[in-house]
């Protein structure tokens, strides 16, 4: 699957909602290959605890700018979908995340979508920011308290 055959809509991102802020992948063509990456051996569906979420910037960090964001799975490192975006809304579920209610376990949300359906939708804690480089920005990335990465 392409980088431009998905799109990425920030979505609640306002620490006065109620609800958690949420990144939802458009996937735009029609396979089989997304819900192929979407299960792993046995058939088994990729959970959110081995799904990781990642925003590495494609230019210095500035809310202007423009990176990828990512889900790939925590024990192969395969991509499961890639998606260029602007670095500002990414930055927006990341403070909204971080400012909104502690009544909930997770702080944001991601949704994977194909057609008019939700194929997946996963509760996460950790979203993590990359400079241009490749050196984790922990000013900019969620990570929960007591995770030594």
């Amino acid at each position: 699957m392409r980088r431009d055959h998905v799109t990425l809509d920030v979505r609640y991102a306002d620490p006065d909602g109620n609800q958690p802020p949420t990144a939802v992948l458009t996937v735009e063509e029609s396979t089989d290959l997304l819900g192929e990456r979407l299960v792993i051996s046995g058939g088994e569906r990729l959970g959110a605890d081995r799904l990781d979420v990642v925003f590495r910037f494609q230019a210095p960090v500035d809310d202007d700018a423009t990176g990828v964001f990512s889900l790939s799975n925590r024990v192969t490192g395969e991509f499961v979908l890639e998606v260029n975006a602007d670095a500002g809304p990414v930055l927006d579920v990341v403070e909204t995340a971080r400012d909104g209610p502690d009544d909930h376990e997770a702080c944001y949300r991601v949704v994977v979508r194909q057609g008019d359906e939700d194929v997946a939708v996963y509760e996460k804690e950790t979203l993590l920011v990359y400079d241009d480089d490749g050196n984790l920005l922990r000013q900019h990335s969620l990570i929960p308290s007591g995770v030594e990465l």
